[in-house]
């Protein structure tokens, strides 16, 4: 049980306090200030079935949770003092902590896999630094359509037409604590990408949770719809999370080697190569995170790693020691960022003791090597791949590995029972 009573700022009359569910999207309640140092003492009781419900609320039995136990509470503690909402004032908002009732853990938290590897890196001296990219689309709330028309990729011009929203955006995030490098226009109308700087993972996982959650609530107020499903228009660009790893020990950046990727990174990248479709149902859990992985998307397709080369699944970047770095590229926007990262830092750090080695860089296209191995392109791959995978059950955990693995069969299941309206124009008629 905690024993702070977190500060709240002057003002505050609401307390908004969550965590990350299975999907990685905050859930939780409003908190009168009048209730917040009960709160911060003995916690506060919501379902535990938070962490094994889809992303409409369907829930279904699990070890866990279910009709047999009476789907049972747990408490949520505040992290860390609450930061005013400078869009919503009166209001402060902060990320928690899950914690059964008996105060341990609650084994299907999946945040408490990150929190798994953390402390094994810890355990060797090395802080594992992570920089996330997110990309996301604003859209008009009543069409669900992109304002505009047209590509302007780092366009100041469209970046000033979209400043109406994003200006807050940026702005409101910094105001929450959640440090931005810079926004920009994306690949296709409406898209936009706002980077969030570089932290230790578990921070930097924890901040993805707030961010998500307080764009969409900025835009909103700004009469737009955030979304950060992966592929919302099949015609357009994919929205993508891609993450950028460095380990540090001792102040140094153990992936730099003269401003070249290190002994230790490449190990590290090696562990990425081998785990990377493996691991894919972390990466991408929906039929529709799928659609993303096509040639030429800029979104992987194959097993494959270069310096500097965007059509590689993993990307190395070099330059000065502070800067060299491993991005991983084939996330998508609406990953849980516990289940990336920790199969991330797995997959690297078992890289590392393993003294495994990478494959040879790929240079110029990578969407040409049809000799190189493929990643899943579909749903059901990924979810065959995570059945059989020991890896993924030792870093998930095999309770939470089997409410993703249901959550992507019942997913698939829906998609596969529509008739879409595309097969109505094109069949219809014709036959």
């Amino acid at each position: 049980m905690s024993s702070s009573v977190f500060p709240l700022p002057e003002g505050t009359h609401t307390v908004v306090l969550g965590v990350g569910d299975v999907n990685g999207a905050m859930r939780g309640k409003r908190i009168p200030a009048s209730n917040w140092a009960a709160t911060c003492e003995e916690g506060n009781a919501i379902c535990a079935a938070i962490f094994a419900m889809d992303m409409t609320s369907d829930i279904w039995d699990t070890p866990y949770c279910s009709l047999a136990n009476g789907y049972v509470d747990m408490h949520l503690f505040p992290l860390a003092a609450p930061a005013a909402t400078p869009w919503e004032p009166g209001v402060a908002i902060v990320l928690g902590r899950a914690e059964a009732l008996d105060h341990g853990p609650v084994p299907i938290d999946p945040r408490g896999a990150l929190l798994t590897q953390i402390e094994r890196a810890a355990a060797l001296g090395i802080t594992v630094e992570v920089g996330t990219e997110l990309e996301f689309y604003l859209l008009d709330p009543e069409t669900k359509r992109p304002r505009g028309n047209g590509i302007s990729l780092y366009g100041i011009d469209r970046a000033a037409e979209l400043e109406p929203v994003i200006g807050p955006i940026r702005n409101h995030l910094e105001a929450i604590g959640i440090p931005i490098e810079q926004s920009n226009p994306e690949y296709a109308p409406g898209q936009v990408e706002v980077n969030i700087r570089h932290a230790d993972a578990l921070t930097s996982a924890d901040r993805v949770v707030l961010f998500r959650s307080a764009i969409k609530q900025i835009a909103a107020r700004h009469g737009s719809l955030a979304t950060f499903m992966a592929k919302p228009f099949i015609d357009q660009s994919g929205s993508g999370f891609h993450t950028h790893y460095s380990l540090w020990k001792n102040g140094q950046n153990l992936f730099a080697d003269s401003g070249r990727l290190s002994k230790t990174g490449r190990h590290f990248l090696a562990g990425l190569e081998k785990r990377i479709a493996e691991a894919s149902l972390a990466a991408s859990t929906t039929p529709n995170a799928f659609r993303r992985r096509r040639p030429s998307t800029f979104c992987p397709t194959n097993v494959s790693w270069g310096v500097d080369n965007r059509t590689a699944a993993l990307r190395v970047i070099e330059g000065k020691s502070h800067q060299v770095r491993i991005e991983k590229r084939d996330g998508a926007a609406d990953a849980n960022p516990y289940y990336l990262l920790a199969t991330e830092i797995a997959a690297g750090l078992d890289g590392i003791e393993q003294r495994l080695e990478p494959t040879p860089p790929v240079e110029g296209n990578a969407y040409e090597r049809p000799d190189l191995p493929a990643l899943p392109r579909d749903l059901s791959h990924a979810v065959a791949l995570a059945k059989g995978s020991e890896f993924l059950k030792r870093v998930i955990g095999e309770d939470r590995l089997t409410i993703l693995v249901r959550q992507a069969e019942r997913e698939i299941d829906f998609v596969e029972a529509q008739v879409t309206p595309v097969e109505t124009e094109r069949y219809l008629v014709n036959f």
